[in-house]
């Protein structure tokens, strides 16, 4: 494997002490070998790092006060050796050839700043479920070139932390996850990514998303809603203010600009069912009924980008 760039695998954790080393040891069986793994104990107060002890020199262990994800992740990134950056939940796993694949990618386009695989994120209807369905993307290759991320991000989320592998230069460039961000920093740094240029992209899911950490910090952002909505249009506001007006970027001013509208409507529906006079609930509800059907509406719609996908040469 000499001459392959060295991959950093960003690992933060807290209080996973019954899972996490189920993840570090998913790590291990990649078939890509020129990697390290780094984990962030993010103020675990369980058993945790004895948990992590036992791997003694295979893992490189830092410890901080509890500050949360975006910063755990950043620390990471900080001490990280490799060329390559790829972050993954401590309660999630990879097939084991998903960096081996993401690196051939991102070694034959030099100038791609990241590639994102599909994500396995259930079962619907008997049959499996991705975060690529989650997101209503459906490319035209296996793998390769994604022409119009920027566009697709304008407009939907998409799983993106545990499914990428970024060049460290790019991470660094546009400095890290947001720490300012209560929450969202998952979709502020992809859709800041986004304007770097096209990703390379992989199809096949290679990342087995499971309920724990991270489904109880997405139950925390649902659960304040207010403060959800407020890093919404935080994060929208700053990219049209750095996206000037005939740059090229016209569809995705106009696809943000349709987001943020929708996250202001929301916004006043949620303030407006928390008032106390009579029947604010019910019209609070209405509205954000609405909301949904025009979302509906517009996901339907001639409107609504699907992913533009190109193979790489020699593919």
């Amino acid at each position: 494997m000499a001459g392959k760039p060295l991959v950093s695998v960003i690992i933060p954790t807290y209080n996973r002490a019954s899972i996490i080393c189920d993840t570090i040891d998913n790590i291990f069986e990649q078939t890509y070998r020129e990697l390290e793994v780094i984990i962030v104990d993010d103020g675990s107060t369980d058993d945790t790092q004895s948990k992590l002890r036992q791997y003694g020199d295979r893992i490189r262990l830092i410890r901080q006060e509890n500050c949360g994800p975006a910063v755990a992740r950043n620390h990471g990134a900080r001490v990280a050796r490799g060329g390559i950056i790829a972050f993954q939940d401590s309660d999630d796993l990879w097939k084991p050839t998903k960096l081996e694949r993401q690196v051939s990618l991102l070694e034959r386009d030099r100038s791609l700043p990241c590639c994102l695989c599909n994500i396995s994120v259930g079962i619907m209807d008997g049959k499996g479920f991705t975060s690529f369905d989650q997101s209503f993307i459906h490319p035209q290759h296996e793998e390769g070139i994604w022409l119009n991320v920027a566009d697709i991000l304008a407009t939907r989320f998409v799983l993106f932390t545990q499914a990428v592998a970024i060049r460290r230069e790019t991470f660094e460039k546009l400095g890290g996850f947001d720490e300012s961000l209560r929450y969202l920093e998952d979709y502020d740094l992809p859709l800041r990514l986004a304007l770097v240029g096209p990703w390379a992209f992989i199809r096949e899911p290679l990342v087995v998303y499971r309920k724990g950490s991270s489904l109880s910090f997405s139950q925390a952002a649902l659960n304040d809603p207010i403060t959800l909505k407020h890093c919404e249009l935080k994060i929208c506001e700053r990219m049209l203010a750095e996206v000037k007006s005939g740059d090229g970027k016209a569809s995705f001013r106009r696809h943000l600009k349709r987001r943020m509208g929708i996250f202001r409507r929301e916004l006043r529906a949620i303030e407006l069912g928390r008032k106390g006079f009579w029947g604010a609930t019910t019209i609070a509800k209405f509205l954000t009924s609405i909301e949904r059907y025009f979302v509906a509406g517009f996901r339907r719609s001639p409107w609504f980008p699907d992913a533009i996908t190109a193979r790489l040469p020699n593919a």
